[in-house]
Formats: structure tokens, sequence, C-alpha cells
């Protein structure tokens, strides 16, 4: 039997299903990550990225291979999420770079360009780490050139089965080689997202379908065949789970706000959350009264009318660039979530905040079109989030201004940076004074554990206080006050004299005035501001300099 060739419709078709194979077990790789913060997202991440190529393959008919390698570097490219999705946009970047010069591609072929797309993943971290999606992706991809070298004639059908092989390998492996791994007893959530994509497109090449339930799950929307557009009484359907902190709030006022404003209402509450389920055409009226029994764990909006129409909603359209003309020599984009630090960050001279942080990385494209609607010949962009860096850096070369990012990985490094600027500066003094600024910053936060966990020899369990100090736990109580003082006492030294308090939904102006006293009782001298940041996720964002 002839041997099967990689062609450029079978390579639409496995990247189409390695997409709905991570998105089928987005949740098991969230699931994976260690840290007990609210920010698995790395199985959300990769669903997203590879969601963005399917979006523009879906448009090809009968691509050939180099126009379906390079149509999904592309869109995973503008799409990627996190630094899991730009390493992920990365390899395939790599494979495009090796296939698109072939009508078709045999089993060597696809190894060799496995290995292409490794060394461009490796070659855009700073400081790769080993027991990572990286580690994985370069023993399996080195394993199966091994291969193709003792046999030559090897298929890409064998080819895949070596890569995932010594993949599963790996993967085992990475436990062993990370120590924070180690301690949990768990796999890298990237590695096992990139096997999961890998199978996908291993099981499309041999021809082999699945039903994958939570890609019908996430599709699934009412059906309104049988009624017509008029019989929709109002265009959203929301809904929304929030955190129930605010003990206190009335769950039959929430009922009747909400009866006021739409219909098809559902409510439903216990001691940990709040439920709700509503058609209405003020959706963030919902988000606005969910945000007062505490922070949003889940946000869903549908518009019903574009449903029943079956057109494209507008937000999924692909976003037409509008790039301004420079007015002056420098701009700023920052990233940031809330209303009260898009407000910071604009008193601060941003021209752009985008929307997003942890949970909720944006896109590098998010990031391309607030740097195309910055009217500036230099635009400099604050991540403000160590998950964010890698997306941002990858505008740089797609935008057709000059983008530098300062690597900031917290709001308050954000805000510091902004505020050592000098617009009469050269480029290279702001750089460096910038980046000289965020370093002195020590960053804190206070949030919840997301599920019960073991860190540090510390046992959380879920919905404790977690208090962090630069990204390392500092401590889990019942109490929020608690798991403040002892960050106050871990983050404040004598030789610090400036101190922020941001405060975020939900947390109340007085509450953030008695976290401040927490951090003046440790350095009587300290000038301290408290700032409303709206911010989801975390009740307080701090720093000290």
């Amino acid at each position: 039997m002839t041997e099967q060739k990689l062609n450029g419709s079978l390579f639409q078709s496995m990247v189409i299903q390695g997409a709905y194979a991570i998105a089928d077990k987005k949740e098991r790789a969230n699931e994976l990550n260690v840290f007990p913060v609210p920010d698995g997202d790395t199985g959300t991440n990769m669903a997203m990225t590879m969601s963005s190529a399917v979006k523009e393959l879906e448009k090809l008919h009968e691509p050939t291979l180099a126009k379906a390698v390079e149509t999904t570097a592309s869109a995973l490219l503008r799409g990627a999420r996190g630094n899991s999705g730009v390493i992920l946009s990365l390899l395939f970047r790599g494979i495009a770079k090796k296939l698109k010069t072939q009508t078709e591609a045999c089993g060597r072929d696809f190894a060799l360009a496995m290995r292409e797309g490794v060394d461009a993943a490796y070659k855009a971290v700073m400081k790769p780490a080993e027991g990572t999606i990286l580690t994985v992706s370069r023993v399996s991809a080195q394993y199966a050139v091994e291969r193709c070298q003792a046999e030559p004639d090897l298929s890409v059908a064998d080819v895949f089965e070596a890569i995932l092989e010594r993949g599963q390998t790996a993967l085992s492996e990475t436990k062993l080689q990370n120590p924070v791994l180690a301690k949990a007893d768990v796999v890298d959530a990237g590695a096992f997202g990139l096997l999961t994509i890998l199978e996908g497109m291993r099981d499309a090449f041999l021809g082999i379908k699945h039903e994958y339930t939570n890609i019908a799950e996430e599709n699934t929307s009412a059906d309104f065949s049988a009624i017509s557009d008029e019989d929709i009484t109002f265009t959203y359907c929301t809904e929304i789970i929030a955190q129930r902190l605010n003990k206190g709030r009335n769950i039959s006022r929430l009922r009747g706000i909400l009866n006021e404003i739409g219909d098809s209402l559902v409510v439903v509450d216990d001691d940990d959350i709040v439920k709700v389920h509503v058609h209405t055409d003020q959706p963030n009226k919902v988000l606005e009264e969910g945000l007062k029994f505490g922070p949003l764990l889940t946000v869903k909006i549908e518009n019903m009318r574009e449903q029943h129409t079956a057109k494209v909603i507008e937000s999924t359209e692909p976003k037409k660039r509008v790039i301004k003309e420079p007015e002056r020599k420098y701009g700023f984009v920052a990233v940031a979530a809330g209303n009260g630090l898009k407000d910071v960050f604009a008193d601060l001279g941003c021209d752009v905040v985008v929307q997003g942080g942890q949970t909720m990385n944006p896109s590098t494209n998010d990031i391309l079109y607030a740097i195309d609607e910055t009217p500036a010949e230099v635009v400099f962009v604050f991540p403000n989030n160590k998950n964010i860096i890698m997306a941002a850096e990858q505008t740089i070369e797609l935008s057709d201004k000059k983008v530098i990012v300062i690597p900031t990985r917290s709001i308050p490094q954000g805000m510091s940076a902004l505020l050592a600027f000098d617009p009469y500066g050269e480029i290279e003094d702001n750089v460096s004074a910038m980046t000289e600024a965020f370093k002195a910053v020590t960053s804190g936060q206070l949030t919840y554990a997301a599920r019960n966990s073991e860190f540090d020899g510390k046992k959380i369990k879920e919905g404790e206080y977690i208090s962090l100090c630069e990204g390392k736990l500092c401590a889990n109580t019942k109490k929020p006050l608690d798991a403040m003082k002892k960050l106050a006492k871990e983050m404040v030294k004598p030789n610090h004299a400036f101190a922020t308090v941001i405060y975020g939904d939900g947390v109340s102006e007085d509450d953030a005035n008695k976290v401040a006293e927490l951090f003046k009782k440790e350095n009587h001298s300290l000038e301290i501001s408290v700032v409303y940041g709206g911010q989801p996720i975390y009740y307080y964002i701090v720093s000290v300099e």
C-alpha cells in the first residue's frame, strides 16, 4: 500500500481536530497548574490559541500544504494567549517554515519540521527551564528525527507514533525535572496540552473521528429554528457565577432587580456562590449586581438574535486593523483589569489600556490593535503580568511602529515604570530608567485558593484567603486581615519609603484603609496611597518601594 503523505487538506483537518482535542481537555490542563491561586488557565490559553487557527482554516477550500501551514502559523501567532499559547504558536511557525515549500510531506519531512518548530520556540525563550512544554517538544522531536535517520522511509503515521511515544515518557519525567511539579506530583500543564493537540492531529491523519463532548457543550445554545426573530424579547443570554463573599447581601433583592430588566431568570445560591441566568438587554447591569456579592468566577454573554440569524457575532469577526498616524514621538499601552486601574493608567499617560490580566490573558492581536490605536512613533507596552510578556513581545515584528515591551510582571511595576518616564528623554535612557524603576518594586496580592492543594509543605484549603509576595505564598488563612498582616511583615523593610494599596471589586475603601494601617505599623515613615482598582480575582494588590 502506498504511504499516505501529508498534504494541505490533511493538515487543515489535523489542526482543527487538534484544537477540538485541547478544548475537550482544557480543564484537565488547567487543573495541572500547581499553585492554588485562581490562575489555572494553561488549558484555556492553549485552546483559545488553537481556536484562532480553526477560524481561519475553516475558510479555506482544499488548501495547498503551503497555504495550510502558513495560515495556521499566522493565525496562532496573532491569537496566542499566555506563555503556553505563544510557545505553541512558535512551534507551528517552525513547522510552517519547513513545510511551506513542499506540496506533500513524508514522515522524515514532518519530523524535521517538528524539530524546526522546537528551534523556533527555544530561540524565543530567554531562560528555558527543564520539565516544561519545551522539554517535551524537544526530546520527542529529536527522537522522531533519530528514528528517521535509522529508517529513512518511516511513514508520517509512524513519526506521529514516535513523537507521542517519547512525548508521553518525557511528560511523566517533567515531575522529576521540576521541583514544584515533583512536590505536587503532577506533570507540566503545557506539555500535557501539546501532546493532547498532537494526539488529535494524529487521529485526524489516520481518519479517526471523535465526539468531543466539551466542544459540543461549549457550542450548544438555544435552538431558535422554530421561532422568529420577533419572538426574542431580549437580546443577550447572560450567565454569571459570583463568589459569595458579601454574605449579608439579599438574594431576593437581586432577583427583583434582574426580573425588572429581563426574563428567563434563574438565580441559584449557596454559602459560596451565586449563579445567575437571565435574558436581558442590559448584561452590564447583571455583572454590576453580581460583583456586589463578590468576584465574578465565570461570565458568558451570547447574542441570541445573532445566533438565530446564524451570523457571526461582532466580537468574533476578524477585526480590521486601523493604524493611527503618529501625532507625537512616544505612546503607551498597558494591560490591566478593572475600571479603576484603567483610569489610573490613563492618568499616568497610557493611550490604550487592554482589558486583561490573571485568568484573562489578552491575545497578541489584542495588544497589536491597541498599539495600532496609539498615535505615536514609538509605543511602550506594559504587560503587567508574567504570562502576558511573551504575547506582547510577538507584536514587535507585527507592528509597523517601533514597539518596546517593558517586561513588567505586576500592576505596581507598570505604574512605577510609567512614573519614571521622561517625555524629553531618549529611547535608551527611558528604557533604562523605567526598567530600573519597576525592578525596585516589591509586589504583593491577596486572593483566594481556587482548589485544595499542598505547597511548600503547607496544606491549603479551597476558599482560603492567600497572600502572595512576589508570586510566592506568604500566608493562607480564613481571615483576610490575618493574611494581609503577614504580608505586610514580609514586604515592608526599614528602607522603604512608599507603599500603594490597590483594592478590587467587592472591597470597601474602609477595609482598604485598614490594610494600609497594617503596612504603616511595619514602617511608620511609609507614605501610603490607597487606590481603587476595581480588579477581579485580587482583593488587594500592594506594592512597596
